[in-house]
């Protein structure tokens, strides 16, 4: 549909400007391997990718970030051990993958039970905050996650460009536009690294919910402030 193609469009642009020329050509069709194949999956391919991620989640669930071993989601997954690096080159693009994966089904629960503030700024900040109470629901994988996100390397680039793709168009959606300016784009890429940074000191113990809460809203006024003035404001 037009509308969420120019949410993508929006998306992909932000992503591109932040992250430059390295991050461009990474594309949203998933591949038996994102940072070397742009060939899109067949049903049976996409089903053995679910397993692996469905497995990874799990691992990191229980135990962090060092429970996820790449031959134990192989097992898990029931996956040869070399299919499992065709499709992830590392337990580092495999946990990116799966922050992904999780903010893209958070996505559709989002859409179902849309934000109901008022302006763009509440909407977002609701929105960051259900999606920051899923996480804490699962604080191990979530840590993972992050800590993924946070060591990735110039090779991940695809997985984490995907992050950050999802989690814009995420915050797109929460502000209902589909055309957003430069100025709003600008913000949305604060608000993301506000969010990001928000997620790494609760989960370091130096902030706590409260906390966090107050500095994502205090984030979220950019989007107020970047909205275009009318022809009355002027």
């Amino acid at each position: 549909m037009p509308t969420e193609a120019n949410r993508e469009k929006a998306a992909r642009a932000a992503t591109t400007n932040k992250a430059g020329k390295a991050a461009t050509g990474a594309g949203t069709a998933r591949s038996t391997s994102a940072s070397t194949s742009a060939s899109p999956l067949t049903e049976r391919q996409e089903a053995r990718r679910r397993r692996i991620l469905r497995a990874c989640a799990q691992l990191a669930g229980r135990g962090g970030f060092d429970a996820v071993q790449m031959r134990e989601v192989a097992e898990s997954s029931q996956v040869a051990l070399g299919t499992l690096y065709r499709y992830f080159p590392s337990k580092i693009h495999l946990l990116v993958a799966t922050m992904q994966d999780q903010l893209e089904t958070l996505h559709g629960t989002l859409r179902k039970r849309p934000p109901a503030g008022e302006t763009p700024a509440e909407r977002v900040a609701e929105t960051l905050m259900r999606a920051f109470r899923a996480l804490q629901r699962e604080p191990h994988l979530a840590d993972a996650m992050v800590r993924a996100l946070t060591f990735a390397d110039r090779s991940a680039s695809p997985e984490v460009d995907q992050v950050s793709r999802q989690t814009t168009m995420i915050i797109l959606d929460a502000m209902e536009l589909t055309d957003p300016t430069p100025e709003q784009l600008s913000a949305v890429r604060v608000i993301e690294h506000t969010w990001h940074s928000a997620l790494i000191t609760w989960l370091s113990g130096r902030a706590s919910i409260a906390q966090v809460k107050i500095d994502i809203e205090t984030a979220c006024r950019l989007m107020d402030l970047t909205a275009p003035k009318s022809t009355d404001d002027r």
